[in-house]
């Protein structure tokens, strides 16, 4: 009897897993596409702000993947370069933060072809400007966001990024 118990458990376990294995393959793409802010710079990979907002996401019942796309220190011309690379088929939303390195090294400013590019896609951007991280706790260096300060962009984030996915 206790044999067949933990047969039926095993099945149980299993079936649950290929469940959420399935689950996880249908759920919804969301990329992060921006510069340090994006990518978490001074922070661990999962208190920088993509990583959060998936988790909020996903406390509030919705299957989405949130891909951290960002890079530190890159400027719009190199998101635009990589941007096909960076989002994949399927997208249904990007969380664009340009940044601020195009004015500090002197780039053009690419962020209208980036959202252009996107929208012949179908993608919806939600524009993530440097005016949101304002109020928001900061590390020792003034431009980078502290875990906490990571956590409230993603609750801000949250209800754009659910609208944009369809719930």
């Amino acid at each position: 009897m206790r044999a067949l118990r933990f047969g039926f458990i095993g099945c149980f376990a299993l079936l649950a897993a290929l469940t959420l294995g399935v689950s996880s393959a249908d759920a919804a793409t969301v990329v992060a596409l921006g510069a340090s802010n994006t990518y978490g710079k001074g922070v661990a990979r999962n208190q920088a702000y993509p990583a959060q907002l998936e988790a909020i996401l996903r406390a509030k019942g919705l299957n989405v993947h949130v891909v951290n796309a960002g890079i530190n220190g890159d400027t719009t011309e190199g998101m635009l370069q990589r941007l096909d690379q960076a989002v994949p088929n399927g997208t249904r939303a990007v969380v664009l933060q340009p940044g601020g390195n195009d004015r500090r090294k002197g780039s053009p400013d690419r962020t209208a072809d980036i959202q252009s590019r996107l929208s012949a896609r179908g993608i919806t951007v939600i524009m993530l400007s440097n005016g949101m991280l304002g109020g928001l706790p900061h590390q020792p260096d003034g431009v980078h966001l502290t875990p906490e300060g990571y956590h409230m962009l993603a609750q801000s984030l949250a209800s754009q990024v659910s609208g944009a996915i369809g719930r």
